[in-house]
């Protein structure tokens, strides 16, 4: 699989911090988002929890995560956002990808729009 990006926004439950907007990553691989952490407690999302994640590499390793609005094709959704280190990029998991309907056409490495949100 090619290596696709998408501008995306995110921004705490109650809209009350400094969105943040850059490009991600969109990781078809990944569950859950990531960003770095300090980027997150800027855009006043809040940890939850902790939970242990796989790197690609096969390495656990334990993250702290929360949850938060997360904009991009126009749609919002709200996802499981891992706080992850200053230097990773932005991560789209394939989790906020299905809740707002896109999906990565592996023919053309791009992002489509279902036409409609399956309920089967």
């Amino acid at each position: 699989m090619g290596v696709t990006h998408v501008t995306a926004q995110v921004l705490d439950l109650g809209r009350t911090g400094t969105p943040f907007e850059t490009e991600f990553l969109v990781d078809t691989g990944s569950l859950h988002c990531m960003v770095p952490a300090s980027r997150l407690q800027e855009a006043g999302v809040k940890p939850e929890g902790r939970q242990v994640y796989e790197l690609a590499s096969g390495e656990p390793v334990e993250y702290r995560y929360g949850f938060a609005r997360v904009t991009f094709f126009g749609d919002e959704t709200v996802a499981h956002v891992i706080f992850g280190p200053e230097h990773a990029e932005p991560i789209l998991g394939v989790v906020a990808l299905e809740n707002t309907g896109v999906m990565v056409d592996p023919a053309s490495q791009t992002l489509k729009r279902l036409p409609a949100m399956p309920l089967k």
